[in-house]
């Protein structure tokens, strides 16, 4: 064999090992209780339902579902993450007045299991908001379970056009209970939305710079370049951090508004160049909202480094494994 043949290799054969040198990847962000759940009623959903729809269309299943049915759920999950080296995920859990407390139940129970293997961190999802009075119970219930604070600030606006109140009730209880927060934003495809920008402004005003962490962040890439410029100075100034799921949002339906850019996944690139730590999650795993993911990671870091143009090895082993535990508080 030639010099040159004896070198003969992959970007995965190279990158693999720095990953697990470097601790391992780490899963910033998954949806667990709902993993492997696609079934021909799931996928109806998935089919005929917005993300918004999505959010009540599956209460009925919830209902249905055991604690015995979440603890397989997540066992399945976490044995995933293990056999592809991961030793750390944050996993969105549903604890509202549909579910109860099974899911997060059964989740300390699967956590326990794979302890030594595995370090877990649990984000309540407040799928309801926390403006309604019950919703906001189930709320106030669920933040003293998880160990990060979570939410869908754009579920009260739609609900009730308060988001910012919104903000203030997640973000006020994450400062009084002193818990990070990990937050879905701007993940609509829309050059009208600046939720990243408000999550920067109140992480300040609750005094919660570099404990906060944006999900998503899909329509800053619609925005012009000038404004993203300015929004990177102010998400490094609040330490707001991004977890980037890179193929949550490739099915997103082609519209004329968007610019000639706009891919359905976070500038990445762009936000690491201004000094944003940037980690890495699968989100759902083959359920209603993502009936097509399994929980690669490797697909996941893949994506992020195609897409986004990235070729900074250093930076892509850092977002797939210390940024990660950044955003967890590991």
């Amino acid at each position: 064999m030639s010099e040159v043949q004896s070198k003969l290799t992959t970007v995965r054969e190279i990158l693999e090992p720095r990953i697990q040198a470097a601790g391992g990847w780490a899963n910033a962000h998954v949806h667990a209780d709902k993993a492997y759940t696609i079934s021909p009623e799931m996928l109806h959903i998935t089919q005929t339902c917005t993300l918004q729809q999505k959010w009540d269309a599956i209460d009925q299943f919830k209902r249905q579902s055991t604690e015995s049915d979440f603890y397989d759920r997540f066992c399945r999950f976490f044995e995933t993450m293990i056999e592809q080296g991961c030793t750390a995920c944050a996993s969105y859990v549903d604890i509202d007045p549909v579910i109860g407390d099974k899911a997060i139940n059964a989740g300390f129970r699967a956590r326990e299991k794979f302890q030594g293997d595995l370090t877990v961190k649990f984000i309540n999802q407040a799928i309801k908001g926390v403006i309604e009075p019950e919703a906001r119970r189930w709320f106030d219930r669920a933040a003293s379970l998880v160990d990060i604070i979570g939410g869908i600030p754009m579920r009260d606006e739609y609900d009730f056009g308060k988001s910012r109140e919104a903000l203030d009730v997640l973000l006020g209880t994450a400062k009084a209970m002193g818990k990070f927060v990990q937050l879905h934003v701007d993940q609509f495809d829309k050059v009208t939305e600046c939720e990243t920008e408000e999550l920067c402004y109140k992480t300040m005003e609750h005094g919660l710079e570099n404990r906060v962490s944006a999900v998503h962040c899909v329509s800053v890439a619609a925005h012009s370049a000038s404004y993203r410029k300015r929004l990177y100075a102010l998400m490094k100034k609040a330490g707001v951090m991004v977890v980037c799921c890179p193929t949550s949002w490739l099915d997103t339906r082609r519209t004329e508004t968007m610019s000639p850019g706009h891919n359905a996944i976070a500038p990445v690139e762009e936000m690491i160049e201004a000094g944003v730590v940037v980690a890495l999650g699968t989100d759902n795993v083959s359920d209603a909202v993502l009936p097509w993911s399994h929980g690669d990671m490797w697909t996941e870091f893949r994506m992020i480094a195609t897409a986004c143009h990235l070729n900074n090895f250093d930076a892509l082993v850092d977002i797939a494994t210390v940024n990660g535990r950044k955003v967890m508080g590991v």
